[in-house]
């Protein structure tokens, strides 16, 4: 039996990762939003956990650096990293969560909300000002340490 699939396969379980949130957002809309956020949420901490058991240091300077290791750097720009902020601009979504809607971004990015609150100290806040999800031409994410 020859299978003649035209769909774009996932590049990596990351891609596919995003097309299954893309799925059952689409299925069920924002009623999904809060089981997404809760599984990335989830996700985010263990991956937090993982990482701050891995590393010497702590600091946000030291797990930003070991979070970037995995961008491509064709997409992805590293602004700033310090031990109170660090603030990334990208032009290509991991998930593929490209125009779908603001509210899906902010929910998946939950993982990695909590992957720094996580490693580094709960009061790290994620600022999106910018996302590919809700149109714009580029992602622009700031983590920082409030007190």
């Amino acid at each position: 039996m020859i299978r003649n699939n035209t769909d774009k396969l996932p590049a990596n379980p990351i891609e596919a990762q995003g097309l299954l949130i893309k799925a059952v957002y689409k299925r069920f809309g924002k009623e999904a939003l809060p089981i997404i956020r809760t599984i990335c949420q989830k996700q985010g901490k263990a991956l937090g956990l993982k990482i701050k058991n891995k590393l010497t240091k702590n600091n946000l300077t030291t797990v930003a650096k070991a979070f970037s290791k995995s961008f491509d750097l064709n997409f992805i720009e590293i602004v700033s990293i310090s031990d109170e902020k660090f603030h990334v601009r990208g032009t290509k979504c991991p998930l593929g969560l490209e125009n779908t809607s603001r509210e899906l971004c902010d929910a998946v990015m939950t993982i990695d909300h909590e992957y720094f609150r996580e490693a580094v100290n709960d009061k790290i806040e994620l600022k999106i000002l910018k996302t590919v999800a809700n149109g714009d031409p580029y992602c622009d994410t700031i983590y920082e340490i409030k007190d």
